[in-house]
């Protein structure tokens, strides 16, 4: 995505948001973008000689996750300038789609008080998409454009090429082609596997956050020392700290935990389902870690050139030879 370039942002009021929202389609620069993102007045708090990194926490889990929490009380800890803006509701599987709800002209921002973030410059609870909280808020809708970006922690893995169709990835990609540095981080409590490494979450196996946060604590040193641009993916098995057996680098694998499935056809519809796959896994994925007990992480790129694959060219005029 280039930074100059315009942005199609489709803004409807489908449910997401407060009421009082009219569905519209609008063409906006990204420089508008931002504006109509913009926090309202007074929400943030600015300090003009903080010089600490700054970073934008967000989920697609929405504003009252706990993850989102803990990952924002994570970044407090690290010593960041910390603009927490997520989704108002729950946005999973929304990819790197920059849609948003419109209210007057201006897409909706509401502040929010939440436990533990009282040093946050800022919570705001954004009608829109993660992916769309990332754009603007790199094109500066939230003050300074952010440093890092955290996008987590996820109610569930995000592994596999399926991380293609994720709002928590998503987010991380789209703030990396701005340049800055991001991580997703995920916690593996809706896969069941043979390990039960992904148990999924009952009063007697709640979600263990408080692995995840150890697992992104530990890897956020090698983030900051990375390149701008880099996109970290992380995700956690379900278990306690003590149980996790490492963190290693994983492949993606061609597949992920959960797969989408066609489960009815009839006139006028398709019935999908989401089903948890009962596999062997790749060896060396960060499926196949996952479900045996590892913490995974996989560097990832935003979409670039496939440059090794041959195309056919053609001359000038070549269109009018018969």
């Amino acid at each position: 995505m280039s930074t100059d370039a315009d942005a199609n942002a489709s803004a409807n009021g489908n449910g997401n948001g407060s009421g009082g929202q009219r569905p519209v389609e609008v063409e906006v620069s990204l420089d508008e973008l931002s504006r109509k993102a913009a926090a309202p007045d007074g929400s943030l708090r600015r300090d003009q000689g903080d010089q600490r990194l700054r970073c934008l926490v967000t989920n697609d889990d929405g504003i009252g996750s706990e993850g989102l929490r803990l990952l924002a009380e994570l970044a407090l800890d690290a010593g960041f300038e910390v603009v927490v803006a997520a989704p108002m509701q729950e946005a999973s599987g929304a990819s790197a789609s920059i849609t948003a709800v419109e209210e007057d002209g201006h897409f909706v921002v509401e502040p929010r008080t939440i436990p533990g973030l009282e040093d946050a410059c800022t919570v705001l609870a954004v009608g829109g998409l993660p992916a769309f909280i990332a754009l603007t808020g790199m094109r500066g809708a939230f003050g300074p454009p952010p440093d890092i970006v955290l996008s987590g922690i996820n109610n569930g893995p995000n592994t596999g090429y399926a991380v293609l169709h994720s709002g928590t990835v998503g987010a991380a990609l789209t703030a990396s082609t701005f340049g800055a540095r991001a991580m997703a981080v995920s916690l593996n409590v809706r896969t069941r596997t043979v390990s039960g490494a992904g148990i999924a979450p009952s009063a007697m196996t709640p979600p263990h956050w408080e692995t995840a946060v150890e697992v992104a604590r530990r890897v956020l040193p090698s983030l900051l020392e990375s390149a701008p641009g880099t996109v970290f993916n992380v995700n956690a098995p379900n278990i306690a700290p003590a149980e996790v057996k490492g963190l290693e680098r994983a492949h993606l694998a061609r597949f992920g935990a959960v797969q989408t499935n066609v489960a009815e056809r009839g006139e006028g519809y398709v019935k999908v389902a989401l089903a948890e796959i009962d596999a062997d896994y790749e060896p060396g994925t960060d499926a196949a870690l996952l479900a045996a007990g590892y913490a995974s992480i996989t560097p990832l790129q935003a979409v670039c050139e496939a440059g090794a694959v041959e195309l056919p060219t053609f001359p000038a005029g070549a269109l009018l030879d018969g």
